[in-house]
């Protein structure tokens, strides 16, 4: 009798199954994964099941607006396309750095929400590499993905399923050669220990000096207060704003200047724009990063318009004599990164591209900077020369404002390849 009941109730369940297509799908190949000895009916393909699935929920979590506004208005921005009930928006605090523990938990319960299927982090501060490896002991069947990670790529590639930075190696030649062209003779790189700490950040500053040496140039560094400390970002941009001016009397007017900061790109280029240098672009270049504020602009009435934001700016740059002399990104990067990765993350949980295909990421990308010029490649290790198949570093074209403007043609630059293998 017991065995009879038993026979039964795996019959059951094995019907139930069946009727359900309850089985294990692996997103990247569309096959079905199904445990024990019994062949459960064969699951449709899997980018036509995703493709009738509508019920998921792509989660996005940014800075604030004081801190990364670029990285928020994009996420709002992909949520203005698709809906409140297709897209999770969520903040991470100001003092990261100081609050580690806040950070991993509010990335980490994303995961609650069982319709989420893909979590993007703009910026990847420290933290998140920790919750997604919580988000996948729980949850394997949600995309994670790091946009502009801080933490080391060894780390955090062995996590999250797909992580694009700014390309700090190329970009780091590319600048310097920039503010060569310009007619600058100094570049002055400004930062602080928590950033410098950064693989990403440290192995740049010796792609800038390298380059500086063969233009003829002089490289130099100074230090501003961390904003996500107890000064806090008043404090932080206080200091430059009482500091460019003893910067330009003691390096010149033909000084580029750059800072690896958001906070500290406001007050930069306003007291370039008053005592002279040159600001080639920011660290996460946008026409909306520092230039509203430091020319006290009203841009919400251009809100996703670039192009028109990028045409006032230059016309008060130009009135106030800052022709030639100031650099941009025609489209935030901070921007097309939160809501051009949600895009890609779509199209892949809905079977239309593949995770780690630059050009799926590039056509991703492509929808909300629309006529942008991107390159990128997967990042190479130094050390090691390893190819990482996850990682991707990617830049677009810088436009320097002017009466008229121009790309400087970065794009189509090659660049020596030495420079990829400095540490």
């Amino acid at each position: 009798m017991i065995k009879k009941r038993y026979v039964l109730l795996l019959l059951s369940m094995i019907l139930l199954l069946t009727a359900c297509g309850n089985s294990k799908v692996n997103i990247e190949d569309g096959t079905a994964a199904v445990t024990g000895d019994t062949k459960i009916m064969e699951q449709p393909d899997q980018k036509e099941a995703a493709a009738k699935d509508d019920a998921f929920r792509i989660g996005i979590v940014t800075g604030s607006y004081a801190q990364s506004e670029d990285d928020r208005r994009g996420a709002e921005a992909f949520r203005e396309m698709y809906g409140d009930d297709k897209v999770t928006l969520a903040i991470y605090p100001d003092n990261f750095s100081e609050d580690i523990d806040t950070t991993v938990n509010i990335i980490e319960d994303m995961a609650d929400d069982p319709k989420i299927k893909a979590i993007i982090v703009n910026q990847a501060v420290d933290g998140t590499t920790e919750a997604f490896r919580r988000i996948k002991e729980k949850r394997p069947d949600i995309l994670c993905i790091a946009g502009e990670a801080y933490e080391d790529f060894s780390e955090i590639g062995e996590v999250a399923d797909l992580v694009v930075n700014s390309d700090f190696v190329a970009r780091g030649y590319l600048m310097i050669r920039s503010a060569h062209e310009l007619g600058c003779d100094t570049f002055v790189h400004i930062s602080f220990p928590r950033h410098l700490d950064y693989e990403s950040i440290a192995r740049q500053v010796s792609i800038m000096r390298a380059a500086c040496e063969e233009f003829g140039m002089t490289f130099e560094m100074e230090e501003a207060p961390d904003p996500t400390t107890d000064v806090g970002v008043p404090g932080a941009q206080q200091y430059i704003t009482e500091h460019v001016p003893e910067w330009v009397e003691k390096y010149g007017q033909n000084t580029a200047y750059f800072c690896t900061n958001d906070a500290h790109t406001e007050p930069l280029i306003r007291m370039l724009l008053k005592y002279g240098g040159y600001f080639i672009e920011a660290d996460l270049p946008s026409p909306l990063m520092g230039y509203p504020g430091a020319l006290d602009l009203d841009l919400i009435g251009y809100a996703g318009d670039f192009e028109k934001m990028t045409e006032k700016i230059e016309e008060v740059i130009v009135e106030n004599g800052g022709a030639g002399r100031f650099g941009t990104w025609m489209y935030s990067y901070g921007y097309s990164v939160s809501a051009g990765l949600a895009e890609h993350a779509k199209n892949v949980i809905e079977g239309k591209s593949v995770l780690t295909d630059i050009n799926d990421l590039s056509k991703a990308y492509g929808v909300f900077s629309p006529g942008a010029e991107w390159n990128g490649s997967n990042y190479n290790d130094a050390e090691s020369g390893e190819k990482y198949e996850n990682t991707f570093l990617i830049y677009q074209d810088t436009y320097i404002l002017g009466d008229p403007g121009y790309y400087m043609g970065t794009t189509k630059v090659e660049v020596p390849e030495k420079y990829f293998s400095i540490k």
